[in-house]
């Protein structure tokens, strides 16, 4: 096979990866363009092998797609679970006795999930907040916090679990001698891309 051909051959694997990851994760071709700041046509005609594309471009579509670069090169094809390892997972800038971690992949459709680690006495900040108008479960992985709701308060230990609006300002402590451990799911998601631009990728394991 020559240069050309192997380069049509790259061009061609490259559109029909970007189409199934796209289509998997259900996003029109305008949205992905908005995301990426490229425009419907020109991915229509990258998906279907008709253009080239440089590798800043690709990056951007990787990131808006949730997928590493190397996604975009492999022969095989979009899985339907894509597992995230615990040493990948986005992670807030660390705070004083608390550490939250993004476990849903970008993009996010239908729920967003975060784990979150509390030392003792690390909280979620001085004051409670609240974020869009959906439904949260809060569950205790270990340890125990006091979880502040609007003007209720409640205590919880490992196994418990609780469920709220977001609209309702909230706010979680670890009122334990050890370390606690927490997940927030919330449906539907509630987090715009400048939230989740704070999540940054961790290197090592």
């Amino acid at each position: 096979m020559d240069d050309i051909a192997v380069e049509t051959r790259k061009q061609a694997l490259i559109g029909e990866k970007v189409k199934a990851f796209r289509t998997a994760r259900r996003m029109s071709l305008r949205a992905l363009g908005d995301a990426t700041g490229t425009t419907a046509s020109f991915l229509s005609q990258l998906e279907r092998g008709l253009s080239g594309v440089n590798t800043s471009t690709l990056i951007r579509i990787a990131g808006a797609l949730g997928i590493s670069l190397t996604d975009l090169f492999e022969e095989a094809g979009p899985t339907v679970g894509r597992v995230l390892r615990k040493h990948e997972r986005p992670a807030l800038p660390p705070a004083e006795g608390y550490r939250k971690m993004l476990l849903s992949r970008r993009p996010i459709r239908d729920m967003e999930v975060y784990i979150g680690e509390f030392d003792p006495g690390g909280s979620t900040g001085d004051k409670p907040y609240s974020h869009g108008d959906s439904q949260e479960l809060f569950f205790v992985i270990r340890g125990e916090v006091e979880l502040t709701l609007g003007e209720e308060r409640h205590v919880l230990s490992a196994g418990d679990s609780i469920e709220y609006p977001t609209s309702v300002p909230h706010k979680t402590v670890n009122i334990g001698r050890e370390l606690a451990e927490v997940i927030w799911m919330i449906a539907p998601p509630t987090s715009v891309a400048d939230d989740l631009d704070k999540y940054l990728p961790r290197s090592g394991s």
